[in-house]
């Protein structure tokens, strides 16, 4: 049964709204008294969620993440090509790339130096402060470390995981898509490639180092974001050579080879699916089945190969965190069968209360739609004993139509447990379904729309 096309298409519309309500909202301000701020973003931030909450109880998320930031300019574009949003997409991705690059500038010394930012936090709230030595390490290329900042350009001074080294590839992706797909970015060409330069070259510096992961909780070698540095590498190579700056662009490939040849390395046949780390002392047992594997094969955005959604070992890894969740969540043992299970990130996860999440459940069914357009396209079913019951899954009629069906038990899913307002909350309740966790969740609002543009895509291809 196929997940209906009226009620997607106005999600969809609906989401690009509500998304760009988290881009340059110079109309919201943020009070946090703890800390003696009063926050008020600049053009071109982009908040992870709007709501200017406080573990009151959902969590604060008003702040500029490096990682969401380009996730959500990457679904800025494809919410523009598919029409969702024409008047203000362009001028948007100017102010990210202008405050982005100021953001270069950041100087924990002089934060330090000055040093009165203290004197305005709360006692009961230096224990949240980072120590000194720490900020000021934070200038140069160490900036782009960061998890994030404040929307309105100011370092975060705040503890939190750190360091996070996606963001400057996922950045470097969404760039050059916006070059290769716009013809009216033009005047961007020379400051879009000043961030992505300095992006290439902190991967390159950085790759062999541990990071947290995309959850911010585990250091160590990450799929996820060794993925995403692979191939922007691959791509930011692309864009230099164009440049004529084939020096840095061999460079950028050789990195590239290296980081790809440890991506095998992920591969548990035990297990039967990607782990999505390595290298972290202790942690949570269950984070090695997450569903951030599946967002990095997204993410990453490859044709096909190794890592791709015609990879059968990503296909493995996505049936089994299917029976993960189809066992774990109440909200899937009697779930209709024109559903799929609701997906969360991994098992028992403990945050906000471990539930489904939206981008989640919408990762897998863009999995799907992927991998119908690149069988539509001409490739094959890939047939191993890694992805058998990934293909038994499928049944036995044509593979991208079973794809596409499949993809839309997810986007079904979704829709049961979207209320009518539209809104995407972070997460919705294991049992209830009801949402919970950070409220307008930005990178919910992406994921529902690369998702719904890659159905529609699947769906033309299917139909011919």
């Amino acid at each position: 049964m196929t997940a209906p096309d009226d009620w997607i298409d106005q999600e969809a519309r609906f989401a690009a709204g509500a998304m760009l309500r988290a881009v340059s909202a110079t109309n919201l301000i943020k009070e946090r008294p703890g800390f003696g701020q009063r926050v008020v973003p600049r053009r071109g931030s982009v908040l992870a969620s709007p709501i200017p909450a406080a573990y009151d109880p959902d969590p604060d998320y008003f702040f500029h993440w490096f990682r969401d930031s380009a996730i959500i300019i990457d679904a800025l574009r494809v919410a523009q090509a598919e029409g969702s949003e024409k008047q203000t997409a362009v001028e948007r991705l100017r102010e990210f790339v202008d405050f982005d690059l100021a953001l270069r500038k950041l100087d924990g010394r002089e934060l330090v130096r000055r040093g009165r930012f203290r004197e305005k936090v709360q006692p009961s709230f230096l224990q949240y402060v980072r120590p000194d030595d720490e900020i000021a390490a934070v200038f140069g290329d160490s900036v782009l470390a960061e998890a994030r900042v404040n929307p309105d350009g100011a370092l975060d001074f705040t503890r939190w995981a750190r360091p996070q080294n996606d963001g400057s590839a996922l950045q470097v992706l969404a760039l050059a898509r916006w070059r290769n797909a716009r013809t009216d970015v033009d005047a961007l060409q020379v400051a879009m490639l000043n961030l992505v330069i300095g992006d290439l070259d902190f991967i390159q510096a950085h790759a062999a180092e541990h990071s947290f992961d995309i959850w911010e909780e585990e250091s160590g070698y990450h799929y996820y974001i060794q993925l995403a540095q692979a191939e922007a590498l691959v791509r930011g190579a692309e864009w230099l050579e164009e440049t004529g700056d084939a020096a840095r662009a061999d460079g950028c490939r050789s990195a590239a080879g290296q980081l790809n040849a440890s991506l095998d390395a992920y591969w548990s046949a035990g297990d039967g699916y990607y782990r999505s780390r390595t290298g972290v002392v202790g942690g949570v047992p269950e984070k090695t089945l997450d569903i951030a594997v599946i967002l990095g094969v997204l993410h990453a955005g490859r044709a096909k190969g190794a890592h791709s959604v015609l990879d059968p070992k990503a296909q493995a890894t996505l049936t089994a965190l299917e029976d993960l969740f189809d066992a774990e969540y109440p909200i899937n043992q009697q779930r209709p069968p024109e559903r799929g299970p609701a997906m969360g990130r991994y098992g028992k996860d403990a945050y906000y209360g471990g539930n489904p999440w939206y981008l989640a459940t919408l990762a897998a069914a863009e999995f799907y739609f992927r991998m119908a357009i690149a069988l539509r396209s001409g490739a094959g079913m890939p047939v191993t004993s890694e992805n058998a019951r990934f293909r038994e899954r499928l049944g036995r009629e044509s593979p991208a139509q079973a794809a596409f069906m499949r993809g839309d038990l997810f986007m079904r899913t979704v829709q049961a447990y979207t209320p009518r307002s539209g809104d995407l909350s972070e997460q919705f309740d294991r049992a209830t379904g009801a949402q919970t966790s950070a409220k307008h969740l930005a990178w919910s609002y992406a994921a529902f729309i690369t998702a719904a543009a890659s159905r529609r895509r699947a769906d033309q291809a299917i139909r011919g």
